[in-house]
């Protein structure tokens, strides 16, 4: 055999390998997703809690620490990088779901909309404010190595978000998707996202900008022209192009499904060029779109199963895999994450409760819109994601925002159903005290 026939047959070899453990990890990251959420149902949660756990618990947290010559075996044994691609792929295509699952048309009702507005206000501003305090003074102990300001920053949208496509879930299990409290929590979740997402694209820009108010001014008008454009240019286009290729019964033309991607690529790569990552511009094209009702469900029932099964796991897995609870190895570390768990719920459920106290609301629905508002998940764990990337948190202060999710997306169903059943009480209770004719 040639020296060149050799290095060709080299080639092909660890291509052979380099793709044997990619499926390995795959189909260990989808059993084990498959796994979680059956086993949340057991446990009464929600499903995507389930994935949430698993994707945390095969990494070196758990998998690792019970098995860890398997464990680097599966993960270790070849080059990160397709998980890697497939990861951010797999996000890309997540938040365009997430952009279609929105509903704002909850909105257009007028004695819902006071309510959402001050709740969404009051969930987002007092939680940043808090988060960007606790941040700014606890970045010298949990990132030492970090910018101060821009640590605190991602600290505070980390602490104020909520994951509206796991409070949807939650909500569509408790079948209350059609009630007072439901409408108002969802209209408010949706405005806290929208704000939120884009709260964290100029957090990332001004993180990426290092202070040069030039460069930042240049990158935040960039991003809101990118904004306007995707509302009155390619939205308007989309929409005439999806009413034409007219998706019905759950059903879509193969042209549309690929157009419906390479826009969602399109756009991701032009916020990523525009350095507020690609997950926005996916995000923004599903926001887009979300009054396309059929288009969301043709979606939901050609893409929706595959993006849930496939590529959602595969970012909690590569979520997980960054995350190391063993590092958390004096009890000073842990007392710090307590305290990060306690100070971020205590911000957003008291914010949320106090906003529906003051729009009148009693104390159980107060409650039950603090749980909601509260929730996490998805969202929180994108925001700590870019963070990390930035190097703006350390792994110590990821590992703890990490734990910080889980916990408040945890909480909120066994919190959920209790509350509910105070409220339903309170109400028949005021409906018998009211006068009777």
């Amino acid at each position: 055999m040639t020296a060149p026939d050799a290095v060709a047959v080299a080639s092909v070899h660890q291509n052979e390998l380099l793709l044997f453990f990619t499926l390995l990890q795959l189909s260990v990251i989808v059993i084990a997703g498959r796994c979680g959420e059956s086993l949340a149902r057991l446990c009464r949660q929600a499903p995507v809690v389930g994935a949430i756990v698993a994707g945390i618990l095969l990494g070196p947290s758990l998998f690792g620490w019970l098995a860890p010559g398997a464990f680097n075996f599966v993960f270790h044994s070849s080059a990160p990088e397709p998980l890697q691609v497939l990861s951010g792929l797999g996000l890309v295509l997540v938040m365009f779901q997430i952009g279609l699952e929105f509903d704002f048309s909850h909105l257009t009702q007028k004695h819902n909309r006071r309510a959402a507005v001050i709740l969404a206000v009051a969930g987002l501003t007092i939680p940043f404010a808090i988060g960007l305090a606790f941040g700014y003074y606890a970045a010298p102990v949990l990132s030492p190595q970090a910018n101060r300001v821009y640590s605190a920053l991602f600290v505070a949208t980390a602490f104020s978000i909520t994951a509206l496509p796991v409070l949807g879930r939650i909500m569509i299990e408790l079948d209350i998707t059609r009630t007072r409290l439901g409408v108002v929590a969802i209209s408010a979740a949706a405005i806290n996202d929208v704000v939120g997402w884009i709260m964290l694209a100029l957090v990332t820009a001004l993180s990426t900008a290092a202070f040069d108010s030039n460069r930042f001014g240049i990158r935040v008008a960039l991003v809101a022209a990118f904004v306007l454009a995707s509302l009155y240019l390619v939205r308007p286009i989309l929409k005439r192009v999806v009413r034409r290729s007219n998706p019905r019964d759950g059903r879509m033309s193969g042209n549309l499904l690929a157009g419906l991607l390479v826009v969602a690529f399109a756009a991701a790569m032009v916020t990523y060029q525009l350095g507020i990552f690609a997950i926005f511009g996916a995000f923004m094209m599903g926001v887009i779109l979300f009054d396309e009702r059929e288009l969301v469900r043709a979606w939901r029932e050609r893409m929706g199963g595959l993006v849930s099964v496939f590529f959602l796991p595969l970012f909690f897995t590569y979520t997980g895999l960054r995350t190391s609870i063993a590092g958390l190895d004096t009890l000073a570390a842990w007392g710090w994450c307590a305290l990060v768990v306690i100070v971020a719920s205590l911000a957003k459920f008291g914010a949320a409760y106090a906003a529906a106290r003051y729009s009148r609301l009693n104390h159980a629905e107060s409650a039950v819109l603090g749980y909601m508002m509260n929730t996490r998940g998805l969202m929180e764990l994108v925001v700590i994601n870019v963070g990390y990337d930035l190097r703006v948190i350390s792994q110590q202060m990821f590992t703890m925002l990490v734990i910080m999710a889980i916990v408040s997306t945890v909480i909120t169903t066994p919190a959920l159903r209790h509350y509910l059943k105070l409220a339903d009480w309170w109400a028949v209770r005021e409906s018998n005290a009211r006068p009777t004719d």
